[in-house]
């Protein structure tokens, strides 16, 4: 006895349509997903292969070396490593307070017409390009730098014992602080724009009622919004710190490009991505490799920076579900 067919016996063209694109979808999702990862280890593959000379070359040495002589063709990489460090250190320590009593101005302390200004201002912040805070840190902060706060300075933080030597330096305005300063304006709007968003996701609920409870307005930021955004709020450092140790354009502007190891912030310094951006057009052989061994241990730096910022992340958001359940 033959079935009658119904409308259940085979699939409709519709559904089989539908299968073929889920399949597609997955397919070009997966592509694009594993060509991240090739492009990830091309780059890595690259840099090792044309670094490979210099590491033969000077071994660990290169590492812990401050000698930069072209003209010899003597190189090691301690002079930007420790200028790359130090003008992040600077911009962090600089842009955390900063961006957050932006952000919390904003959430909590702006009223209504007054908001919405600042937060454009602080977006548009963000979209100016590095070459202009370049340019504007060489020929305006520099020489009011110079001739205003740095004597004021190096007259009171540079007479303490020990601490004092790192407030130090010629009048010039050109050096890793004036750098770190720049980096600190520039990721100031990325980080004050990931904490005002965090901000603004804590449920007013939590706190009107920590108001309600006469709590003030720093109680509530500490022990309300804080606790429930930290994961975010981490997460926009760790974004802005990001960008400050692989600035180039505005650093080589203003960093002085000298490859000389001093304690004092106020001296000229190099960083990685400005002895780059000076010497790669006129390098070749053992110089060449010797700046892509550079970039190497930038990226490096990097990858070691987001790494760890990852693994605090997790174990910040383990503990927070832990005490949710």
């Amino acid at each position: 006895m033959a079935v009658p067919e119904t409308q259940f016996s085979k699939p409709s063209r519709q559904a089989i349509m539908g299968a073929l694109g889920d399949r597609l979808f997955k397919g070009a999702a997966l592509f694009f997903a594993t060509l991240v990862l090739v492009v990830l280890a091309a780059i890595i593959i690259m840099l090792f292969k044309d670094a490979w000379p210099a590491f033969q070359t000077f071994g660990l040495d290169f590492f812990i070396s401050d000698k930069w002589d072209v003209v010899n063709d003597q190189y090691g990489a301690l002079i930007p490593i420790v200028g790359t460090l130090v003008t992040s250190f600077i911009a962090i320590l600089i842009g955390i307070p900063v961006s957050f009593g932006i952000a919390l101005f904003i959430t909590l302390m702006a009223p209504e017409w007054l908001k919405r200004p600042v937060g454009i201002a602080v977006e548009l912040l963000a979209a100016v390009p590095s070459i202009i805070y370049g340019m504007w840190g060489l020929f305006y902060f520099a020489p009011w730098f110079s001739e205003n706060l740095q004597p004021l300075l190096t007259d009171t933080l540079g007479e303490l014992p020990w601490f004092g030597q790192f407030f130090q330096g010629p009048p010039i305005g050109v050096s890793l602080f004036t750098a770190g300063v720049i980096l600190a304006i520039m990721i100031i709007p990325f980080i004050a724009s990931v904490m005002r968003d965090m901000f603004e996701v804590v449920p007013k609920d939590l706190k009107e009622s920590a108001f309600a409870m006469g709590s003030t307005t720093w109680e509530v930021v500490w022990k309300v919004i804080l606790p429930y955004t930290k994961v975010g709020v981490i997460g926009g450092i760790m974004l802005g710190l990001g960008r400050a140790l692989g600035e180039t354009m505005a650093v080589t502007f203003v960093v002085g490009n000298a490859q000389e190891l001093m304690a004092g912030l106020f001296y000229p310094g190099s960083t990685i991505a400005s002895t780059l951006a000076n010497e790669f057009n006129e390098a070749d052989g053992l110089h060449m490799s010797s700046l892509i061994a550079l970039g190497l241990i930038l990226f490096i730096i990097t990858f070691i920076v987001l790494a760890i910022s990852k693994v605090f992340l997790n174990r910040l958001g383990r503990v927070q579900e832990g005490r949710s359940s």
